[in-house]
């Protein structure tokens, strides 16, 4: 929508339009399949910029106009600068658990260019790895996601997961043998649930001998 109002302002497109044309088609609405071309970013893209032609055109957006106008979306999108930001408690939490010996790695379902989006916000000074599943080739919940990600670590003996969404995030690390925890979502009955990371973090550190971490 942003791109959209740039370029033709006043055009009376609705963004619940747009969306409607969004709710199926990324690659994580087919978690299932393994990606045709794993590690391909261009391809990815080809596949996401149809998808956004599509949803203007269907939304009413002259369909000569749509191809232009979705490259542009990737444009801005991979753009560190323009509406990207960090939540608050993010440095702090995953400083805390550096400072007690975890290991702390992003495992997303995302485009390809999420390293350089978490270096353009200055995260990537506090992880250790990142995994995009545009890159990767599997789509949280997909075990196989998780799998890459455990045998990057040698298979460790304990492993969180973190994250917003009870079904990619929560179910699909418990399906290989890792703990969740889901945040900033209402609990819908998982086994862990956080307000936000620093309440995860005294989760996962609650549950170790770990001096000096306040219950």
């Amino acid at each position: 929508m942003e791109v959209l109002d740039a370029r033709s302002p006043g055009h009376g497109i609705r963004l619940e339009d747009i969306r409607a044309g969004l709710r199926n088609g990324f690659p994580w609405h087919r978690a299932d399949d393994p990606h045709p071309y794993p590690g391909d970013r261009e391809r990815w893209w080809e596949a996401v910029e149809r998808l956004i032609a599509d949803a203007l055109a269907g939304a009413g957006v002259r369909r000569g106009d749509c191809r232009a106008l979705a490259r542009e979306v990737r444009t801005r999108f991979v753009d560190p600068s323009i509406g990207w930001r960090l939540f608050d408690d993010a440095v702090p939490a995953l400083t805390t658990m550096a400072e007690f010996g975890w290991t702390n790695a992003i495992v997303s379902n995302h485009v390809p260019e999420l390293p350089e989006l978490v270096a353009g916000v200055g995260l990537d000074a506090h992880v250790d790895a990142i995994f995009t599943s545009a890159l990767v080739g599997f789509d949280k919940p997909n075990p196989a996601f998780f799998e890459r990600v455990a045998e990057a670590y040698g298979k460790p003996r304990e492993v969180w997961m973190v994250g917003d969404n009870p079904a990619a995030d929560v179910a699909g690390a418990e399906a290989v043998g890792f703990h969740a925890i889901l945040v900033r979502t209402r609990p819908n009955g998982v086994r862990h649930h956080a307000a936000g990371l620093m309440d995860a973090a005294r989760i996962i550190l609650g549950r170790h001998a770990r001096a000096g971490f306040p219950a």
